[in-house]
């Protein structure tokens, strides 16, 4: 298949999280384009067989750049398989209040593009110490200290899980493969 991958990214992590998808899916034999949103001066949706989406929650929603994408291609999304990556601090914990505020900010997202995925993933995704100016390090140890954990306010610390991320990528590209749009 020929796959899209269009990111949006704050700290660096959610870019990250594409690069391994595209590594994935290339690996498994699958041509894609990676993009950074809005980078789509020309980019065609319809010309990939399938689309992954990914964006960050920072303040109760996901990039802006993002949210015009997804709402200037809704219609050529809405006709191929999409999967859609949610990436948050808060996917990695056990809340199920945060949890449920994370499938609310999506739901939002998603009406205000006017188009729906075809599968949502929430993806947990990292401290980013070393990307932070004073006052965010400080806000961020402050949110750390109020989970229980305990970081490093000098380096930054991963929640993503990689080898799951790439297991529901593979498995995604399988469906979508196997029941196209």
């Amino acid at each position: 298949m020929k796959i899209l991958i269009v990111y949006a990214t704050t700290e660096g992590q959610t870019r990250k999280i594409a690069r391994a998808c595209a590594d994935t899916l290339v690996g498994a034999g699958h041509s894609v384009e990676l993009v950074e949103a809005p980078g789509d001066a020309g980019l065609g949706v319809a010309r990939h067989d399938a689309a992954i989406l990914a964006a960050s929650v920072h303040m109760g929603r996901y990039q802006e750049e993002m949210a015009r994408f997804a709402a200037a291609h809704a219609e050529d999304l809405a006709a191929r398989p999409t999967l859609f990556l949610a990436v948050s601090l808060a996917a990695a914990g056990t809340d199920a209040t945060e949890h449920a505020d994370l499938d609310r900010i999506a739901q939002d997202f998603f009406a205000k593009a006017g188009w729906q995925p075809t599968r949502i993933a929430q993806v947990a995704g990292a401290f980013r110490f070393t990307q932070y100016d004073f006052f965010k390090s400080w806000a961020m140890r402050w949110i750390a200290a109020q989970k229980g954990e305990s970081v490093d306010p000098h380096a930054d610390r991963e929640y993503t899980d990689w080898a799951a991320l790439r297991a529901l990528v593979l498995d995604w590209a399988a469906a979508a493969e196997a029941h196209p749009a």
